[in-house]
């Protein structure tokens, strides 16, 4: 037992950092947390709003279930949810394997603005399905409007909006060969027409491009929007906009051409352009580019020129945007006034701007408000999916998803107009834990090989512990995926469940990530395990040399995916770290340049350069391929269904690991694809990655599950 006196005058206890006891413990996490997202605010027809939401159900084998916010059903969860989509089903789509856009909403009872229907995709069948909305808990048995001919899984749908007038879905397509089977050089990404009173009834309205994404419709129908790219860029690369011409919506648009795509933005093949949406009131065509160098908003004026209508140097549309279909990081209220969130000194703002009558020239002559929207005890927020109100009465009301270090995701709404606290509707947790064991964390920007990188620091926090007998905590610096993703300070309990134990963590976001700007985003290009690795080691480095915040015996790395890659190319080509854990990460790239889907089947040409012309660069990257300098125990986690980093990866790299006798251990998941969904799954995960450590410095973990690990 670690040796833990009881301080008579502090009512703590005296004990060694990382044995510390935690009442965060990773039943706790899975048993009471659900993921939240995909915000939808519709009208209800009697003037008010219907607010929805998916969750995604650890408890349920990580299924995802579109619910409705109702109060007073006597039927809802503790979160006043009220399930939408029936029992069983699993809401989510496999377009580029990760998916997004699974939900479509539809008024589709003539002279109704009421969003009556929902159309979605089921995750086995990954075919469309629609849902009558009524305005109880007893929703309708949801039917097919796609045909997966032969059960062979060849289509799979997202991202899709209801063309009213027309009464069709227009949607992106992903076709996978006859047999469901193609190669990923031969998967098929088009924009479609659906009938949904016929199965088999679709017309093509773009092709030709390797990948589309966020078809929209103008308002008299005439008119289709989308963002088109090809290979070897990935959407946050370069992208174009396009417009297409579709016939007058009294003709029958199976029976007529539709025009060529025309690109309004990103004809340089360096800029990237995403999400497009046409102004409601206005019509006017608006999207975001980062051709000033930031995520900026922009506007088509009269003769197809534009203008950025809001100039600043600060990213739009939210973090990670293209990984996933459907993001939309901006919104336009009842009254036409755009509402959007930037990042800001480590936290979001909410800016709210007056661009009905915007002309050239940017905010000179674009009314801007920012909302600073701060939580209880004024922690930073951070803030998603924002909407607005539907009807005149709720127009000044905003719906966004957000949260605090201290407060878990949940789903928001706002009065712009009064400006007093926002209520909490539905929370993503039913967690409770008292604020002495909620780890604050606090932006750190530090020295790096290109400038400066940053991250979030928490410290240890639990205040039932202390310790007096060490100097610093261990700590554990986690690498994001993407790898252009991006961090943040939403109440993340995998991060308390060990800053509660007494370890400190370190939150990177390195060289590629978004939200700083796109010479930020770029650092990475041909630079993946080099600027990456630099930034994670360099932020360790700077944090044992700030007295007390880290011990530099006991550095520790864990990532998943591309974070999974950095935390394995940090262990083999730097001598910083003295353990680590890869969930799903890749290990050898010349494997995943051939053995991956199509989405990213070209990412690493940016990232590494082409192969195999530059094989070479991809064999001196690869850990799997530098296993003799290697000589720090690994944990190896992954999941026997993933088709982005496949199983090969772990094992490959646990058999070399095991060979030369590194301490390693590798656990396969049963049933999981990329990322981790089941509840036991994420339990053991955690659980075993504590034991690791444990073993690892010698310190005597609390309840520490039994885990084998070779060569130790």
């Amino acid at each position: 037992m670690s040796a833990i006196t009881d301080d008579m005058n502090t009512n703590t206890k005296d004990a060694p950092f990382g044995a510390w006891d935690s009442p965060i413990s990773s039943q706790s996490i899975t048993a009471g947390s659900v993921g939240i997202g995909g915000l939808h605010v519709s009208p209800d027809g009697n003037g008010g709003d219907v607010v929805y939401w998916l969750e995604g159900r650890p408890q349920e084998g990580g299924r995802n279930v579109l619910c409705r916010y109702d109060p007073t059903c006597e039927t809802k969860s503790e979160r006043g949810a009220v399930d939408v989509t029936p029992a069983g089903i699993n809401v989510r789509s496999r377009v580029h394997e990760y998916g997004g856009g699974a939900t479509l909403f539809a008024a589709t009872t003539e002279g109704s603005d009421r969003e009556d229907s929902l159309f979605f995709t089921e995750f086995l069948s990954q075919q469309q399905f629609k849902l009558e909305l009524g305005n109880s808990s007893g929703e309708s048995a949801s039917e097919a409007v796609t045909a997966d001919q032969d059960g062979v899984g060849r289509y799979r749908y997202a991202d899709g909006i209801y063309d009213q007038k027309r009464k069709l879905v227009i949607t992106v397509r992903e076709d996978h060969g006859v047999d469901g089977k193609s190669a990923p050089k031969d998967v098929v990404n088009e924009i479609v027409a659906l009938d949904p009173t016929n199965t088999n009834n679709a017309k093509v309205l773009v092709t030709g491009s390797d990948f589309v994404a966020a078809p929209r419709l103008s308002i008299d129908g005439k008119t289709l929007a989308a963002i088109v790219w090809d290979h070897p860029n990935m959407p946050w690369d370069a992208t174009r906009l396009v417009k297409i011409s579709l016939p007058d919506p009294a003709e029958d648009l199976f029976s007529s051409e539709v025009g060529e795509p025309v690109v309004v933005a990103g004809q340089d093949n360096d800029t990237s352009v995403m999400q497009p949406l046409f102004h409601p009131v206005t019509g006017k065509l608006f999207y975001i580019s980062d051709e000033s160098g930031f995520y900026n908003i922009y506007m088509e004026d009269d003769g197809d020129e534009k203008h950025s209508i809001l100039p600043m140097n600060v990213d739009f549309g939210g973090s990670s945007p293209g990984w996933r279909l459907g993001q939309m990081g901006y919104t336009i209220l009842k009254d036409g006034r755009l509402a959007a969130v930037i990042k800001r000194d480590g936290s979001s703002v909410l800016i709210v701007a007056d661009v009905v009558n915007s002309k050239p020239g940017g905010s000179n002559n674009t009314p801007v408000e920012t909302v600073e929207y701060s939580s209880k005890d004024g922690l930073p927020m951070q803030f998603a999916d924002v909407q607005g109100g539907t009807s005149e009465a709720t127009k000044d009301d905003l719906y966004f998803m957000g949260g605090d270090p201290s407060t878990p995701s949940s789903v928001y709404q706002w009065n712009l107009t009064t400006k007093g606290a926002a209520t909490i509707l539905a929370c993503s947790s039913t967690l409770k834990f008292d604020d002495s064991v909620i780890s604050v964390p606090r932006q750190i920007e530090f020295p790096t090989t290109l400038g400066t990188a940053f991250g979030y620091y928490y410290p240890p926090q639990n205040g039932g512990f202390r310790c007096t007998t060490e100097s610093a905590p261990p700590l554990l610096v986690k690498a994001h995926g993407g790898p252009t993703g991006a961090t943040g300070t939403s109440f993340n309990a995998g991060i308390q469940y060990w800053t509660s134990r007494g370890f400190a963590v370190f939150d990177v976001d390195y060289g590629g990530s978004t939200d700083y700007g796109r010479d930020y985003r770029r650092r990475l290009r041909g630079s993946w395990g080099i600027v990456d690795i630099d930034d994670v080691c360099n932020g360790a480095k700077y944090l044992v040399g700030q007295e007390g915040l880290a011990d530099g015996d006991r550095l520790c790395i864990d990532g998943g995916s591309a974070g999974g890659y950095t935390t394995l190319g940090a262990l083999a080509f730097r001598d910083v770290f003295k353990a680590g854990c890869s969930l799903y990460g890749v290990g050898d790239l010349t494997a995943l340049a051939s053995d991956t889907h199509k989405f990213e089947s070209r990412y690493l040409d940016g990232l590494v350069g082409k192969y195999p012309e530059d094989e070479a660069i991809y064999k001196e990257r690869s850990p799997i391929e530098s296993v003799d300098k290697l000589s720090c125990p690994i944990l190896l986690l992954q999941g026997d269904e993933d088709k982005i980093v496949p199983p090969n990866q772990a094992e490959m790299m646990y058999t070399a690991l095991k060979e030369k006798g590194i301490p390693t251990c590798l656990k396969m998941y049963e049933g999981e694809q990329h990322g981790f969904r089941k509840a036991e799954n994420i339990e053991d995960a955690l659980d075993s990655e504590l034991s690791f450590y444990g073993k690892v410095f010698g310190i005597d973990v609390p309840g520490a599950i039994e885990l084998e690990v070779d060569n130790m």
